[in-house]
Parts: C-alpha cells; structure tokens; sequence
C-alpha cells in the first residue's frame, strides 16, 4: 500500500496533465515568504502560488492582459496586482477586480507535512 501523495495544487481547471483531484507538490512550507508568490510549473502550465495568513492559493500565473508572472506582483489583502500594468487578481478564487466576470483559473491547494 502507498502512502498518499503529498503535495499542494490540484489542476482541476486544467484542460490536460495531472487529473483533476491529485496534487503536485511545488514546495515546502515556509519558501514562499508571507505576502508574496512564487510561479511553479504544474501540468503544462505556470501556476502563481501565493502565502497569505499562513495559508496557500493558487492562480494562473500569467496575467491575460499581457502575460505578466502574477507570482511576482504586489499581494495585499487577497489581491494581487500584475507588475507590468496593475491588473488586480484576486488570489483566492482568479477573480479580475475591475471585473469580476472575467477570472483566470484558480487552484485547490492543500498542505501535507511540510509540503505545499
């Protein structure tokens, strides 16, 4: 019997790669410093995982406006904002501020043991 799988985002919104449900670990707790992001290849694709509170979230890391890493963007209260042209994302569920009608994927995450 194996031991579960540890890890952090699941890419449920991903259309191919890791099935919807398992996780991919892409680090351990405390390397991504409280209030800001780091981009992680999951899945065929680059996804911003944020630390806020603690706790980690998960959205696509390129801004649709154009292609900035969102990983890199100023985060405050749940939002971060592209650092190319301010687009402003929140990271809890890849909603664009401006308009919440328009999101980009976001992620489940989780943390096992010491891995996000």
């Amino acid at each position: 019997m194996s031991e579960p799988r540890p890890s952090e985002i699941t890419p449920e919104a991903t259309p191919t790669g890791t099935p919807a449900g398992e996780f991919t670990t892409v680090a351990k707790v405390g390397e991504i410093p409280e209030g800001q992001g780091a981009a992680y290849p999951v899945a065929g694709r680059m996804v911003a995982v944020f630390c806020e509170g603690g706790k980690y979230f998960a959205i696509d890391d390129f801004c649709p406006h154009m292609g900035a890493s969102l990983a890199g963007g100023y985060v405050e209260k749940g939002i971060v904002a592209c650092p190319w042209h301010a687009w402003r994302f929140c990271i809890h569920d890849g909603k664009w501020c401006d308009n919440p009608r328009i999101k980009i994927d976001a992620f489940e995450t989780r943390v096992q043991g010491d891995e996000v």
